[in-house]
C-alpha cells in the first residue's frame, strides 16, 4: 500500500488553546501526556565503534509479546526519554503491545559523552548505526519516527539507505521536522523565538560544550562560544566544524531532509502543523515536490512545534501518536 492510500489522518486544535506557541509551550508544560501508570524504563549502554557511547531507554513493562513490533523513537534538540512527547509514545506503544525503546543522542542522557563530537540534524550515519543494532537485538518488526530533530536525522537515513531501507525498518515517521534547515534557523532565531527557545536551548548547550572543551583542550574557541547569542552562531562555532561541515549554511544545506525526500523508498510520514514557530509553512515541502508516493505528507493548520493538544484543559497530548502509530502500524 503506498503513502498516498493509507488511512485519513486528523487533527483540531482546541479552541480554548489557540495559536501557535500556546500549542507548542502549553503542551510541554501543563498537558496530560499518560494514559495509566507512568512508563517505566530500563537503562542499556551501548559503545560506539569510535569509543564512544549512548544510552538507551527500553520501556521495561513486560507486555511485549514475543515478536511485537519495536518503535524506536529518537528524540528532539537537548530531548529525552522524559521529554512529554516521548512519554506519550511510550505510552501509546505500551497500549499495542509493543516493545519501545528511545536511543538518546551522545550527551543527552544525563551524561557527558567521551568522543570530539555530539549529535546533529543531519547524523544520519548514527542513526544508521542504532537501529542496526535494534534490528540485531529484536526478533519483530521494526518502525521508528523521530521528533524535530531527530525525525529531520531520521528521514536522512531513510534518504541515504534507500532501497537497503527496507531490510532495517517498515516503517518511518517524523514529527514537526525542520525538514529545511536554514528556514528553520531563521525562525528561532527572530522575535519571541529568539527570545525564548532560543535561551532555552542555548541554556544547556552551552554548558555541555564548554564542558567538551574540558575534555578536548583547543576543540573551538571557548570565549567565542560562551558570546553566542543564537543558534546560527553556535552551530558555526561548535555544531558544524566537530562534525564535517565548513559552517553553518553548509551544514543546514547538506543536513536538511527536504531536498531528499524523493529518495525515500519506504512509507514515511512527514509531520508538520502550519503554525509552528519553529518550521514557517512556506518553507514545508509539497507533494509536487517530493513526488513519491511512498512519503505521505501530513501539514494540519494547528498544533504548533510537538504540541497538538487535544481535549479539555489542561489537555492532552496523547493523539499524535497514537495517530502516527495506527499509520505506521499499517506497514507491519
Amino acid at each position: 500500500m503506498s503513502a498516498s492510500q493509507r488511512p485519513s489522518l486528523q487533527y483540531r486544535a482546541p479552541l480554548w488553546l489557540p495559536g501557535g506557541q500556546a500549542q507548542t509551550i502549553w503542551p510541554a508544560l501543563f498537558s496530560r501526556r499518560i494514559e495509566g501508570p507512568a512508563p517505566r524504563f530500563r537503562r542499556e549502554r551501548w559503545h560506539t565503534p569510535d569509543g564512544d557511547f549512548i544510552d538507551v531507554d527500553w520501556l521495561d513493562e513486560g507486555q511485549a509479546a514475543p515478536g511485537a513490533p519495536l518503535l524506536v523513537l529518537f528524540h528532539g534538540l537537548e530531548g529525552s526519554s522524559q521529554s512529554h512527547y516521548a512519554q506519550a509514545f511510550a505510552c501509546v506503544a505500551r497500549e499495542r503491545g509493543w516493545a519501545f525503546a528511545l536511543p538518546h543522542f551522545r550527551g543527552c542522557s544525563g551524561e557527558l559523552n567521551l568522543a570530539p563530537r555530539a549529535y546533529h540534524s543531519g547524523d544520519h550515519e548514527e542513526i544508521g548505526w542504532m537501529l542496526g543494532r535494534f534490528k540485531a537485538a529484536h526478533d519483530g518488526d521494526l518502525i521508528a519516527a523521530g521528533v524535530s530533530l531527530g525525525g529531520n536525522a531520521l528521514l536522512r537515513w531513510a534518504e541515504e539507505a534507500g532501497d537497503t531501507a527496507s531490510d532495517i525498518a517498515r516503517a518511518v515517521s517524523s514529527i514537526c521536522s525542520p525538514v529545511d534547515l536554514a528556514a528553520c534557523g531563521r525562525a528561532i532565531g527572530r522575535g519571541f523565538n529568539r527570545l525564548v527557545y532560543t535561551r532555552m536551548f542555548l541554556r544547556s548547550m552551552v554548558p555541555k560544550a564548554l564542558k567538551k572543551l574540558d575534555q578536548h583542550p583547543g576543540l573551538f574557541d571557548g570565549e567565542r562560544l560562551r558570546e553566542v547569542r543564537d543558534l546560527y552562531e553556535f552551530d558555526n562555532l561548535f555544531t558544524a566544524p566537530l562534525h564535517g561541515y565548513r559552517d553553518t549554511e553548509d551544514y543546514w544545506a547538506r543536513a536538511s531532509a527536504k531536498p531528499h525526500l524523493h529518495r525515500i523508498r519506504i512509507p514515511a510520514l512527514v509531520l508538520n502543523a502550519r503554525n509552528d514557530p519553529f518550521v514557517p509553512a512556506d518553507s514545508l515541502p509539497t507533494q509536487g515536490e517530493v513526488d513519491n508516493d511512498r512519503v505521505r505528507l501530513w501539514q494540519p493548520p494547528h498544533g504548533g512545534h510537538v504540541g497538538f493538544p487535544a481535549g479539555w484543559p489542561p489537555g492532552q497530548v496523547m493523539g499524535i501518536p497514537q495517530q502516527v502509530c495506527a499509520w505506521l502500524a499499517q506497514a507491519l
